[in-house]
């Protein structure tokens, strides 16, 4: 047997469990991702796509895009949209307030997180449903800070109690006062979203290092069908001007806003969302732009949007192959549930989901934390959840490593058929590394489980997150700066 210290001489570190490079599940082959390429390339040159924003409108036809005024329509050449796309950033870094945190968006490197915008919770203390506040914002950052295998912070609810115009600014400083993780937000304000830019400036230290190191991004949706509306148009403009990173996802529902077949959501998909890239490096060359996706399948029996179908991973696989076809990263969806509970129900619709897009090697998959019920929802336990089914994800997308070593040949030769392999110091080395130990799921035997309470994984994830609220303590905002931005950015409460 193995001595504590051989023990602890040789033990491996425990690998890291975020930006693993994905891939290894293709639903498209390349000549389908081809075909994909060159059906973009017809409908924007011979369909094109409505803009609502009349400085998109000109910014589109000083740059040589056909443009229609009065019907508010654009029309581009392949050359046009090869051109522009090639401006776009292929590696997009987003900060967090501790460098741990930071996250490389590029080729098939993965990382999982949060999503919204939800407009209830489920109350931690009483399990009830009702709308989501301020404090709700604050205290799940608060909690995704402490898990681990949650990788970035979109900002997952609604404050229901704020007028609209403090929905923004107020959103983006309760994120980044609790989380020194990457936060990530929808905007609705064009104040909002400059107040937003300035708040984040501030803590940076100053608007050319918030550029250099940007601790927030920001997503403006394209509308489907083939809509660039004047609002998220708008918004992305002065996001991209500010040369912060924005994601523009297309939000396409199979059947009802985009073709029922799989590959034809797809195609519109990608003709969508590239208007948005393309828009962003017609304002500024260079912005950091990420490429993406929400898209899903309408209920064909209710013509509803569901959250949870195992359409909706396969399509955001088939994105990010896209994505990686056109060299951009990837902002893609998964983990989501049309439950209304953390239940059975939640836990296998989350984690197929989850799977295929972080297999497919999407970069930045966003709603694979926390939400239930059509998106509509929130669940403090269900980010616990979670953060267990995305441990498992990631363990598989690291995959297996087949080498001299750890074939163990010569370990098997050894041992034979007379003995176990538990006090082999081969056992000692990869022990921790090898397997991943889950924090939440319960493997004892029936006895000691009864002797604990016989708690199902609901009941212990409440408990886990409640004990994280009470103990865990976020690196602040330091005070001089939070004191900066107070005097500087209106409306915050």
């Amino acid at each position: 047997m193995a001595t504590p210290s051989a023990m602890s001489q040789s033990r491996g570190k425990v690998p890291e469990s975020k930006g693993l490079i994905g891939g290894q599940y293709q639903p498209l082959s390349p000549s389908s991702i081809e075909r994909i390429h060159q059906a973009s390339l017809e409908i924007f040159a011979e369909v094109g796509f409505e803009v609502h924003y009349g400085g998109a409108l000109e910014i589109f036809a000083q740059s040589g895009a056909k443009v229609d005024f009065d019907k508010k329509h654009v029309r581009l050449s392949p050359q046009l949209v090869e051109k522009a796309i090639g401006t776009a950033p292929s590696n997009v870094v987003l900060y967090g307030r501790e460098d741990r945190h930071n996250l490389t968006l590029e080729g098939k490197r993965v990382y999982l997180g949060t999503g919204g915008t939800a407009i209830n919770v489920l109350d931690l203390e009483t399990g009830e449903k009702r709308l989501s506040s301020l404090e709700d914002v604050r205290q799940i950052a608060k909690l995704v800070d402490a898990l681990d295998n949650i990788h970035f912070f979109l900002l997952p609810v609604f404050p229901n109690e704020l007028p609209q115009e403090q929905v923004d600014v107020n959103r983006f400083y309760a994120g980044l006062s609790n989380t020194t993780k990457h936060v990530t937000g929808g905007v609705w304000h064009r104040e909002g979203a400059r107040n937003a830019i300035k708040l984040a400036s501030i803590i940076a230290g100053g608007y050319e290092e918030l550029k250099k190191r940007p601790i927030i991004s920001m997503i403006c949706c394209v509308v489907s069908p083939l809509k660039l509306d004047k609002h998220y148009t708008e918004l992305m403009m002065i996001v991209a001007e500010n040369g912060i990173p924005v994601m523009v996802p297309s939000e396409a529902l199979c059947g009802a806003t985009s073709p029922v077949t799989l590959a034809g959501d797809v195609l519109q998909v990608n003709v969508e969302t590239l208007a948005g890239v393309i828009l962003t490096q017609l304002v500024n060359p260079g912005t950091p732009v990420v490429y993406g996706t929400v898209s899903t399948i309408a209920d064909p029996r209710r013509m509803s949007y569901t959250s949870g179908a195992v359409e909706m991973g396969l399509i955001n696989a088939a994105v990010a192959q896209m994505a990686q076809f056109y060299h951009l990263p990837c902002y893609a969806t998964a983990g989501m549930s049309d439950s209304k509970l953390p239940d059975v129900q939640a836990g296998y619709e989350k984690a197929i989901t989850s799977l295929l897009v972080a297999l497919a090697g999407a970069n930045y998959i966003h709603d694979a934390a926390g939400l239930l019920e059509f998106a509509m929802t929130a669940a403090y336990e269900q980010y616990v959840i979670d953060d267990e089914i995305n441990g498992m994800v990631m363990r598989a997308v690291r995959g297996m490593e087949c080498n001299e070593d750890s074939l163990a040949l010569d370990v098997i030769k050894n041992v034979g058929s007379t003995r176990n392999f538990f006090d082999q110091s081969h056992t000692v080395k990869h022990l921790r590394t090898e397997f991943f130990f889950p924090k939440l799921s319960d493997r004892l035997p029936r006895e000691e489980w009864l002797q604990k309470g016989g708690k199902d994984a609901r009941e212990r994830a409440r408990e886990i997150a409640k004990g994280i609220l009470v103990n865990h303590k976020p690196i602040p905002i330091p005070p001089e700066i939070d004191s900066k931005i107070r005097e500087t950015i209106p409306g915050l409460v």
